[in-house]
């Protein structure tokens, strides 16, 4: 889940489909588990496999009251010694009224396979709210950390999405997205920019209980692994 993530909204890795599925009246207090593969795993529009494919999975504990508790974790390549990411987050979803939900919660964000790998472990709290029309599912989220990547930054992300279901089992996602530093000494992004957009169009449909993604991003970044590209990804949901 890098933005309650899976492939979905690639940016962690907290998914609304996910979250919907754990907090079904069927499924309080069950265990599930997720395994996905994907094209290019992308982090608010940046790859964070230098452009190649990840596999990725995890385990969630969904209960009463819509408190939940889970474990991500996917390969990762920035160009060092570091090769795996390994989440933890727990939080609580609930309905606030029949159309408008609330997600919130915290994430731990950590890194492995070099000695100094951990020096970007990092945490992190969300908010997310949910509204169900005749017209689809609408989002607005925020994350927020107070030591980006380890670096001591303060660091925000907030996100309007909207599903739109063309026909049954066939949906389009549109989502928008801008990362800002909040302290300019310890973090830019491209040379003396504090903030970058990122932008994303999915497809998305499931068959014989496994979920299909195509997506096509792009960011306003000027390097290769945050440029426009098409995603595909597969995954699939396990009831424990």
């Amino acid at each position: 889940m890098k933005n309650l993530n899976s492939f979905f909204t690639s940016t962690h890795i907290f998914t609304v489909a996910i979250v919907a599925a754990l907090y079904s009246s069927a499924s309080f207090a069950d265990w599930s588990a997720n395994i996905s593969a994907v094209s290019d795993y992308t982090f608010n529009g940046v790859s964070q496999t230098q452009n190649d494919p990840a596999l990725q999975g995890g385990v969630d504990k969904a209960f009463d009251k819509g408190t939940y508790a889970g474990t991500w974790a996917s390969n990762v390549d920035f160009g060092g010694d570091t090769n795996l990411e390994w989440d933890f987050y727990v939080g609580r979803y609930q309905m606030l009224t029949e159309t408008v939900s609330l997600d919130y919660g915290i994430a731990y964000y950590s890194y492995h396979g070099g000695d100094d790998s951990s020096d970007g472990n990092y945490p992190e709290v969300y908010t997310k709210f949910g509204y169900a029309s005749d017209y689809g599912s609408s989002e607005l989220n925020f994350w927020y950390t107070w030591d980006y990547f380890g670096t001591g930054a303060k660091h925000a992300i907030a996100m309007v999405a909207h599903t739109f279901e063309l026909a049954p089992n066939h949906h389009l996602r549109a989502s928008f997205d801008v990362s800002n530093s909040l302290d300019s000494d310890k973090w830019l992004w491209n040379g003396d920019d504090t903030s970058f957009y990122h932008y994303r169009l999915a497809y998305q449909t499931s068959y014989e209980g496994f979920d299909f993604e195509i997506a096509a991003e792009n960011t306003n970044l000027d390097f290769d692994t945050a440029d426009e590209r098409i995603v595909f990804g597969v995954s699939k949901t396990f009831s424990l």
